[in-house]
C-alpha cells in the first residue's frame, strides 16, 4: 500500500474466502502485533486473542458463528481470531464509571480495527462477527467461563480480489465542522 487511505479503501468484510489457501501463521502473528500496540484507555490493554489456524479446529469455530443461518461463508475460512475482553486496569475502570463510558469495549474495537488493517496490508481479508455461540466457543477453545468473548474475526485469502462498491453515508450526513 502506498498510503493509509489506500489501505482503508481496500479493507472490506470478506464473505468469500479461498478454502484452498492456508494463512501463514506469521501473518496472523503480525495481525496480533498490530492489535497489541493499539491505543487503549489508560494503557489498560483489556484484550487477549485466540488465533485458530488449524484445518481440524477452524471448521468447528465456523459452526460456532453460524447460528440461525448466519455467517455460512465461514465454512470456507481457514483461520479465525477470537477476541476476548480482559479486565481493564483500575484507572480505566474508574474513569469509565465516572464518565459513563465502556472504555474496554471501545479499546477492543480499536484493536480489532488494527487487526483488520494489518490483514489487508499483508494481502489477507477479514470479517468481524459479533454473532457467536459463546458457550460452545469457550468449550472448544478452552477459554475460561469467567471470560467474555466479544468478537470473532474470520481471516483468509479472498477468493475474488475485486472490491465491492462501498455504500456509506455522505460526508455531510456524518460530519459537522465548527470553525
Amino acid at each position: 500500500m502506498d498510503n493509509f487511505f489506500d489501505l482503508i479503501a481496500r479493507r472490506e468484510s470478506c464473505r468469500n474466502y479461498d478454502p484452498q489457501k492456508r494463512v501463514e501463521t506469521e501473518k496472523l502473528i503480525k495481525c496480533i502485533e498490530a492489535a497489541r500496540i493499539a491505543p487503549s484507555a489508560c494503557n489498560s490493554q483489556p484484550w487477549s486473542f485466540v488465533v485458530v489456524n488449524s484445518p481440524e479446529v477452524s471448521p468447528k469455530v465456523a459452526k460456532c458463528v453460524q447460528g440461525m443461518g448466519m455467517n455460512r461463508f465461514t465454512d470456507a475460512c481457514p483461520s479465525f481470531i477470537v477476541v476476548i475482553e480482559e479486565k481493564a486496569n483500575m484507572t480505566a475502570k474508574l474513569g469509565g464509571a465516572f464518565k459513563d463510558q465502556q472504555f474496554a469495549q471501545i479499546d477492543i474495537g480499536i484493536a480489532t480495527a488494527h487487526i483488520c488493517l494489518a490483514a489487508v496490508e499483508q494481502g489477507l481479508s477479514a470479517c468481524i462477527m459479533g454473532w457467536l455461540e459463546e458457550k460452545k466457543l469457550k468449550e472448544l477453545l478452552n477459554i475460561p467461563k469467567s471470560k467474555r468473548i466479544r468478537l470473532v474475526l474470520s481471516v483468509g485469502y479472498a477468493a475474488n480480489e475485486s472490491l465491492r462498491e462501498k455504500k456509506r453515508k455522505k460526508l455531510d450526513e456524518i460530519m459537522r465542522i465548527v470553525d
